[in-house]
């Protein structure tokens, strides 16, 4: 803990910390108040509530599967800081489009036509500022960091991150829309400000990025509005070629590919826990948004928790020795969030209760301690594997490693999503499919085990070759 407290006071690393702190607090701002403000106020047919949220959802994705690519070699072919600020000015762009869709759908004007269109290109945009910011908030670190300052580090750039969302759906529940209106603003320029005290982080290798399929395009084109709108289809094509050839790349060191797997399916398990929330919430617990939302906060919580507590059983040590049974922890909480879950008895009046009254249930408890569980072990798991991705790969290649991970990360969110929303479709209740997630988490301890045996083996060898006596 002590070098986690000293970490903060270092100028080192405070400013990227805040940093991405309201960019997180910014997102999710930004995009739980537009979705409680289209959803409760723009319409009134469930169906197309669902639509726009299912759609919501979808765009914020896509950036990060056809971007991810191109944020990780810049941020490995140039200075990571001075991309942070650039992104960063750009945030106060895209809020202003925000702002501006979020007033016109307030008072009514295009609201189908321009004002939820534009909504959702800022989603777009918002989505792709994150993408390009993804890679550099964990590869910056050993630039910035000491050996054994980079676990600790990650920790806290983690918590804060689940401590921004946590702030920032808390408070679009609770604001009107015209004050989430100023304040992403606000927050975009703050962000902005401090983002210039990020200490420079110049690239760490001589490779120079270019783009072969491009370039003889943009050579026939000299229009510059033909130009720049052909790219488009090309760049998206070129973009699928640097997103897979970047995954390819990360197979090659078992170590690093297994972590990329153990955390993307984590997050798979996590798609599915989240899209089981609401609907949970309603139709088991008779419970009002309010407490889904609640759900949402222990959640975060808890990964804070875990984030920050992995890192004393460590020690600063970056291994993956706790994963397995992190992951099997997580696992068995899931288990009785599903057996408390079945256990509850609806209120005899049959109507969906407040917060304040549902917490009063004899179940409430023990069911926000068991999701509380989940979600402290789920960070134990998770955090020093993302730590593994910046410390086991090459020096110079820790962005790419990172948005490798992000682009296959954002898939796993999508097969998730769809399995649950297919198991819906097939009849089975929300609370039965806890216990997918609950066997899912064995399938993530056995990722756990073969990771560890992998990070054994690699230590190995490390050892014979500086002995003189190298594995065969």
């Amino acid at each position: 803990m002590t070098t986690s407290t000293n970490l903060l006071r270092q100028k080192r690393f405070a400013p990227l910390m805040v940093t991405q702190f309201f960019n997180a607090f910014n997102d999710n701002l930004y995009k739980t108040a537009l979705v409680l403000f289209v959803v409760y106020s723009v319409y009134n047919d469930e169906q197309q509530e669902a639509l726009f949220s299912g759609l919501a959802s979808l765009i914020f994705i896509i950036p990060f599967v056809i971007l991810s690519a191109l944020a990780g070699q810049l941020a490995d072919t140039r200075d990571k800081a001075a991309i942070i600020r650039k992104v960063k000015l750009c945030e106060i762009g895209w809020t202003s489009l925000g702002a501006i869709g979020l007033f016109m759908a307030w008072q009514g004007i295009a609201v189908h036509t321009i004002a939820i269109p534009l909504l959702l290109l800022v989603v777009f945009l918002a989505a792709a500022q994150s993408t390009f910011l993804g890679p550099i908030k964990y590869a910056i670190l050993p630039q910035h960091l000491k050996k054994d300052e980079v676990l600790p580090g990650t920790g806290l750039i983690e918590a804060g991150t689940y401590l921004a969302i946590l702030s920032g759906t808390i408070l679009a529940g609770f604001i009107a829309v015209e004050v989430a209106m100023v304040l992403i603003i606000a927050t975009a320029i703050v962000g902005y400000l401090v983002s210039r005290s990020v200490p420079d982080a110049p690239p760490q290798s001589d490779y120079e990025m270019h783009y072969p399929l491009l370039e003889p395009f943009a050579a026939k084109q000299q229009n510059p509005v033909k130009k720049w709108l052909g790219y488009i289809p090309v760049a998206i094509a070129d973009q699928a070629v640097m997103s897979w050839r970047l995954v390819r790349d990360t197979m090659h060191n078992r170590e690093i590919w297994l972590a990329i797997i153990a955390i993307s399916f984590f997050w798979t398990i996590g798609a599915v826990l989240f899209i089981q929330f609401p609907p949970l919430a309603k139709n088991e617990l008779l419970a009002s948004k309010e407490v889904a939302s609640l759900f949402l906060v222990i959640f975060s919580i808890g990964i804070a928790i875990g984030s920050v507590g992995i890192n004393a059983l460590l020690k600063g040590e970056v291994s993956a020795r706790f994963a397995p049974a992190s992951v099997v922890v997580m696992g068995l909480f899931v288990l009785g969030f599903y057996i408390v879950a079945k256990s509850w008895t609806p209120n005899a009046g049959g109507e969906l209760l407040p917060v304040e009254a549902w917490v009063l249930e004899p179940l409430a408890i023990p069911l926000l301690l068991m999701l509380l569980g989940i979600a402290t072990a789920g960070g134990f798991f998770v955090v020093p594997l993302y730590a593994f991705l910046t410390t086991r790969c090459a020096h110079d290649a820790a962005s790419r490693t990172i948005a490798a991970n992000n682009i296959v990360n954002s898939l796993a969110m999508v097969v998730g999503s769809l399995l649950a929303i297919s198991l819906t479709a097939l009849g089975i209740p929300v609370v039965e499919q806890l216990l997918l997630a609950a066997a899912m988490s064995l399938v993530s301890a056995w990722l756990g085990r073969q990771l560890f045996h992998a990070e054994r083996e690699a230590s190995a060898r490390l050892s014979a070759e500086l002995s003189g006596n190298p594995l065969r």
